[in-house]
């Protein structure tokens, strides 16, 4: 097994796998390390979680993906910690790895916000751990009501963004035609969505015209929004809000922003806004030589010094400039800043309703053209083509039907 390398890539999400494949291409010895052996689409986990799409649609292994690179080695390991100012880190068995280059593409843990009780009692929705855990909740809890004459299954979801909004959409849409065939009609009549933010609007980086199709679109597939007023408490009945309203869900969905893993804090280099590293316009770190920092781990603005969001798109751009810098770096060449091509936004709501704001001239589509258009991008981003033809699969069936493929789960922990 090869032990020098000449970079060590941390993550192996959109940032990560896609700065490792571009220095694999160019012949670099790469180490990339995870502590799971499968990339995942992050942007459906939530279709996960409402059983739209199987957990193979959205997981592919990095030892896939990876097999005829052969300069790049998949290490599938937890790491404990990092030694920027040497590029080094430690993994949890106490194996120790050095490189001339290190990138962290480490992704992000949940932000709780220090709200009391939401750590421990609420359903993050970053990973296929998250997202097949929520989703067995669901299934058991509509199995616990369909037993009871008067049992129902409300569920609260805290955040208003692309990730809450989607998965509300989903749920709501679920209750409205999956409870009904599947369980009863007077069940689904007793199952209740909501939406909960201290934005006073959906979906804030939006446009007002998309913001405004979003609110409709929600409210008329029964969504209960309660907007401007935040969380203040979580319990394992329901959520307190600001304004002393007490919402009662039997499963609290946390949709309501992310944060710098913890390996970040102890790595030695300055944390900025929600614990990321402001890097350098060449997507370095500062004050360190020959550490990139990547995706979720950090905050990164465009040409014109605007802060760019956190999206897939965004990652995985970043993730093929800093290979290019890399490569200039190990071959005595020039970095040049990052350029980002913005793509624009897009928000599922639901079947023939979506979002998307395309483009830096953010031309606005609601309705079926913005679903379709959402189906081809997400579509076109999936790792591999199984991984496609099996989501493409599951959407026809899914929402020409309303018979998702994807119900039966297993119990929950």
């Amino acid at each position: 097994m090869e032990d020098t390398y000449q970079v060590i890539v941390v993550g192996a999400g959109f940032a990560g796998m896609t700065a490792a494949k571009e220095l694999g291409r160019k012949g670099v010895k790469v180490l990339l390390i995870d502590s799971n052996n499968y990339h995942q689409f992050q942007p459906l986990l939530y279709q996960v979680a409402t059983s739209q799409i199987g957990v193979s649609a959205i997981a592919r292994p990095l030892r896939s993906v990876f097999r005829r690179f052969k300069f790049v080695r998949v290490l599938t390991a937890e790491v404990a910690s990092v030694d920027a100012a040497n590029r080094a880190l430690t993994t949890v068995d106490g194996d120790t790895y050095q490189a001339r280059i290190l990138v962290i593409a480490a992704g992000a843990v949940p932000n709780f916000f220090n709200t009391p009780g939401a750590e421990e009692h609420t359903f993050p929705l970053y990973s296929v751990t998250d997202a097949t855990r929520l989703g067995s909740r669901l299934m058991h809890l509509l199995d616990q009501a369909d037993r009871e004459t008067a049992g129902s299954v409300d569920v609260v979801v805290v955040g208003s963004g692309p990730t809450g909004v989607e998965t509300a959409g989903a749920l709501a849409e679920n209750v409205k035609f999956v409870v009904p065939k599947y369980f009863s009609p007077e069940l689904a009549a007793r199952c209740r969505i909501h939406l909960v933010d201290m934005v006073p609007t959906v979906l804030n980086a939006f446009s007002p015209k998309s913001q405004d199709y979003t609110r409709q679109r929600l409210t008329k597939i029964g969504v209960q929004l309660h907007l401007g007023v935040g969380v203040t408490e979580v319990r394992t009945d329901g959520v307190r809000l600001a304004d002393g309203t007490f919402i009662p869900g039997r499963v609290v969905v946390w949709a309501g922003g992310l944060k710098a893993g913890g390996i970040i804090a102890g790595s030695g280099l300055t944390q900025g806004r929600g614990g990321r590293i402001d890097v350098r316009p060449d997507l370095t770190a500062p004050n360190v030589e020959g550490v990139y920092v990547l995706g979720d781990a950090a905050n990164m603005t465009d040409s014109t010094g605007a802060n760019l969001p956190q999206l897939g798109s965004v990652a995985q751009q970043a993730g093929k400039w800093a290979a290019r810098n890399i490569h200039a770096d190990l071959t005595g060449g020039t970095r040049r800043p990052f350029e980002y091509f913005d793509k624009g936004y897009m928000a599922m709501i639901g079947r023939g309703a979506a979002v998307a704001e395309i483009g830096r001239k953010r031309i606005q589509l609601q309705g079926p053209l913005a679903f379709v258009s959402w189906l081809l991008v997400h579509l076109a981003l999936l790792s591999g083509f199984q991984q496609k033809v099996r989501a493409l699969f599951s959407w026809l069936n899914g929402y020409i039907t309303h018979s998702p493929a994807q119900v039966v789960v297993g119990r929950p922990e």
